[in-house]
């Protein structure tokens, strides 16, 4: 909880909401004084004299995040697999769909939070009439973006044509309709004739119709660089192959689609380095966490 906005405030002490140890997660009776860095900092004082206890008032031990949280795409199957969903709230950049960035969220530090790292989705084989697999979802701190939805495939009696819905749709084949992407992560797969697959839908757009390209995936700099993620898969027969790791792109189409690339987790905030979890990095004055792994992970703020 934050410190009172009004009346006393002391360093140590048991009472919640006046005692800046407790708001730093302190010991109540420990040693602490006015000159220590984290005290300073909770102050917004970097130097010189701080005041009592005017410069506490409704200050809070928390921080805030950027993040960029993307699902694993999915398989291709002749159609092209959708791209994970991709969501951000790093200022100044789109999250998927053509929305604008999410909200900054805030963090208290010593909390622990789960960071789920979604796998691509499998192809479908040749002759398969099953679809192709979605991805798996990622999220974290309370956010979930959606795998891509798997391509359509096959044909006859049977079969299942249609793009699924997901982050973005897969490809169709045999004259059905594409998947669906979702409000936020990602746009619609493409439609075919029976001999073509759709792509699969990206972040940024859709997914070409007839053996067309994927939709284009988000660019991002959260980590000092500009990476381009979460692209559809091209459908058949202009299939791009199997997409790379940690991208969230769906995998191409093909009469044997191709495994969709699994997704990533990313978070970073200003100033040296507050939590524990992930690839730890810095750029440009933020200090980085980068969560790859397939699975489960943790984040301690």
């Amino acid at each position: 909880m934050a410190l009172n906005s009004s009346g006393p405030i002391s360093l140590a002490g048991t009472t919640a909401g006046q005692s800046i140890a407790l708001e730093l997660g302190l010991s109540a009776t420990g040693s602490i004084n006015l000159n220590q860095a984290d005290v300073r900092t909770l102050a917004g004082v970097p130097s010189g004299a701080i005041v009592m206890p005017t410069n506490f008032y409704g200050k809070a031990n928390t921080y805030t995040i950027e993040y960029l949280i993307i699902a694993g795409g999915a398989g291709g199957g002749v159609g092209g697999g959708g791209a994970g969903g991709y969501r951000s709230s790093v200022v100044g950049e789109p999250s998927g769909g053509g929305a604008s960035a999410e909200s900054v969220i805030t963090l208290t530090p010593g909390t622990s939070y789960s960071i789920v790292v979604g796998d691509g989705g499998a192809g479908a084989a040749n002759g398969s009439y099953a679809r192709s697999s979605n991805g798996g979802n990622s999220s974290g701190f309370g956010i979930t973006s959606l795998g891509g939805g798997g391509a359509g495939t096959g044909a006859g009696a049977g079969a299942h044509n249609s793009g699924v819905s997901g982050g973005s749709g897969g490809g169709s084949h045999n004259y059905y309709g594409g998947g669906a992407g979702t409000t936020g992560q990602g746009y619609a797969g493409g439609t075919a004739n029976n001999n073509s697959g759709g792509g699969g839908g990206g972040a940024a757009s859709v997914g070409g119709d007839n053996g067309g390209s994927g939709g284009s995936g988000v660019s991002s700099s959260i980590t000092g660089s500009a990476v381009t993620r979460a692209a559809g898969g091209s459908g058949f027969p202009n299939g791009n192959g199997t997409p790379s790791a940690n991208t969230g792109n769906g995998g191409g189409g093909g009469l044997s689609g191709t495994t969709g690339g699994s997704g990533i987790v990313i978070l970073r905030y200003l100033g040296s380095q507050k939590g524990t979890g992930g690839t730890v990095t810095s750029a440009g004055g933020y200090t980085i966490h980068t969560f790859t792994t397939v699975g489960t992970s943790t984040y301690t703020a």
